[in-house]
């Protein structure tokens, strides 16, 4: 289940997965925090179980390479907030105990960070969120990684060593920045008691990655709230145009999320072919067969997730400009294709109108296929 959940959100010059030799420096007050892996909602869990990742990737690498840990930096800047996040799940959580915080300077933690990452091979960065910064009482005014931790990937990435960013969090976190500077971003969000181990399998490519998002990443905060199934504007702007007066868009950033809904990366790259109906018109009592064909165009075996979304060109009540209806999640070798059909009725256009009367209502529908909200092709 870990393995497949995690989500590839960056991957440049195929960085990863990586190779099981030299010598991989783990850095980052998450690299080995096992009690934080089951995540916030996990009563009956028990922190004493859990791999961290450092265990993980010690263990996958066996005899053929080393791998060396340093914390680097605090998880937060503000101590007595530390303190509360690391030990308010103590008395539920069975073996998780409160551990010190800020009881080091943080300029001798970055120091021995990049000391122990000065003649690494690779470097993996462990940041964002312990598990007491999600779930109940637990909202964020601006979800970034904190402070002290940005600090310390920036440094990381000053010593000019590939660096590769495993991000821990149970939101959706802003990565703008991330996206640009950091060549590769696994997020694992709280992958539970084998965490340490499935993200391992995930970074040396024993699981090819095929999670994809269940929530929009935005750019920043101000384009909070932010999803794919928004309604309509009177004065509509595309996603990726650049600013223009008097229409819905902003003066400082695009539309577009910095990941879209549906989105996830793989080892392996896929092909959608075009989209064929079994006719263009549906009566009511009537249903519609799409299919299109998936090929796997890569050098590895993969899954995707091939999703299908509808949109409601006129109805009596407005709606959303793209709603997913349905999704499966295939497996392909190198080289396969596999043809994918998905067969809606009316049970799948109806929806509430103002008279809070369930209706399929006459009238035009798009539909669309692709591997997240963003890329998929249409056909009316």
């Amino acid at each position: 289940a870990a393995g497949e959940s995690q989500v590839l959100l960056k991957n440049d010059k195929n960085l990863l997965p990586l190779k099981k030799k030299g010598k991989i420096a783990v850095i980052g007050p998450l690299g080995d925090a096992a009690s934080d892996m089951v995540g916030c909602w996990s009563l009956s869990g028990k922190a004493s179980q859990s791999v961290s990742l450092f265990q993980g990737i010690k263990a996958a690498l066996g005899n053929n390479g080393t791998a060396v840990y340093a914390k680097g930096s605090d998880l937060v800047a503000d101590s007595v907030l530390e303190e509360k996040l690391n030990g308010m799940m103590g008395f539920v959580i069975p073996g998780m105990k409160p551990i010190k915080v800020h009881d080091r300077n943080p300029v001798v933690l970055l120091r021995e960070a990049l000391e122990t990452a000065q003649d690494a091979d690779v470097i993996v960065a462990a940041l964002g969120e312990n598990a007491n910064m999600n779930g109940e009482g637990a909202s964020r005014s601006n979800p970034v990684i904190p402070e002290p931790q940005q600090e310390l990937l920036r440094s990381l990435l000053t010593l000019g060593k590939p660096v590769v960013l495993v991000l821990f969090t149970g939101r959706p976190i802003i990565l703008s920045w991330e996206e640009k500077n950091v060549p590769a971003i696994l997020n694992a969000w709280f992958p539970g008691s084998e965490a340490g181990s499935a993200i391992a399998d995930i970074l040396f490519g024993d699981v090819n990655p095929s999670g994809k998002l269940t929530t929009t990443f935005p750019r920043n905060v101000g384009q909070i709230p932010l999803y794919y199934n928004h309604k309509n504007t009177g004065r509509p702007h595309g996603e990726n145009e650049p600013y223009a007066r008097f229409r819905s868009n902003y003066i400082d950033v695009i539309n577009s999320p910095l990941y879209p809904f549906g989105y996830g990366l793989s080892y392996t790259t896929f092909k959608y072919g075009e989209i064929s109906l079994s006719t263009t018109e549906m009566p009511m009592n009537g249903k519609v067969t799409a299919k299109v064909t998936v090929t796997n165009t890569g050098p590895r075996d993969g899954k995707e997730v091939v999703q299908l979304y509808i949109r409601d060109v006129f109805s009596t009540s407005t709606r959303p400009v793209k709603e997913l209806k349905a999704f499966r999640k295939i497996a392909l070798k190198a080289g396969e294709s596999k043809e994918v059909s998905f067969e809606l009725t009316t049970e799948d256009l109806k929806y509430y109108n103002h008279d809070l009367a369930y209706v399929c209502e006459p009238g035009d529908f798009e539909l669309m296929i692709g591997p997240n909200s963003r890329d998929v092709k249409k056909v009316k």
